[in-house]
């Protein structure tokens, strides 16, 4: 029976919210082993002068423990 932990972590890219996501399990990936998968709590956008200029997501993440 595999026991999973689910943490919380938050990306930002300036591409697209799918690039967020990528680069923050890409990260996670590199202390955190077992990733199993994301789930995508919320999505924002950072404005400035008018335009969006970064894309943000607030994930879980779920790892099988060793």
């Amino acid at each position: 029976m595999a026991v999973a932990k689910t943490i919380e972590i938050s990306a930002e890219s300036p591409t697209s919210f799918a690039e967020a996501a990528k680069v923050g399990i890409a990260k996670a990936a590199e202390t955190v082993h077992g990733i199993e998968g994301a789930y995508v709590k919320e999505q924002k956008v950072l404005v400035t002068d008018g335009a969006v200029t970064s894309f943000r997501v607030h994930m879980k993440v779920t790892f099988v423990l060793d």
